[in-house]
């Protein structure tokens, strides 16, 4: 039976390259010079640390962030940004985390405009994404079409597709 599965994932490696654009814009701009300005991306926890002068400066790299993410065909919606705090040393920082895999909420509400959509699949979510099954392909396509025009405020991938 045809089947493909809803996920919703960060390409690390285009994250990283993301980041490091980032590092290299910032060493080049002028609104920049003579501020320090730390960039770390922490793959492990999934979490961007930055440390930088003001809080303009933070909007700025909010802003650079976002482009080279695009750029690298990476959805800029994977990026929550924390809130911003003052350190000891006169800098603000602030904490990205990268939001990965689809909540069970979404897949709820996913499931659900599937459902109401009236071809004839099988969405069932699993863990952090849902599967859906069915017996000809051009249902599945529709799904993702009829996905791809929804707005979830969530960047989703289809992936495993089997027929």
């Amino acid at each position: 039976m045809p089947s493909f599965d809803i996920v919703s994932q960060v390409d690390q490696q285009e994250l990283d390259n993301a980041v490091n654009n980032v590092r290299k814009e910032v060493e080049t701009r002028y609104d920049f010079r003579n501020v320090t300005t730390v960039i770390d991306l922490n793959k492990k926890d999934k979490k961007i640390s930055v440390l930088t002068g003001d809080e303009m400066k933070i909007k700025a790299l909010k802003e650079m962030l976002a482009a080279n993410c695009a750029k690298r065909k990476v959805d800029p919606k994977f990026l929550e940004w924390g809130k911003v705090e003052p350190t000891s040393k006169g800098q603000v920082k602030a904490e990205v985390k990268i939001v990965e895999g689809i909540s069970k909420d979404m897949a709820k509400k996913i499931v659900k405009l599937i459902k109401d959509k009236g071809l004839k699949v099988q969405p069932s979510i699993q863990d952090e994404q849902v599967r859906v099954t069915g017996k000809k392909i051009d249902d599945l396509q529709e799904v993702i079409q009829m996905l791809k025009t929804t707005d979830l405020d969530l960047p989703l991938q289809y992936v495993n597709m089997k027929s």
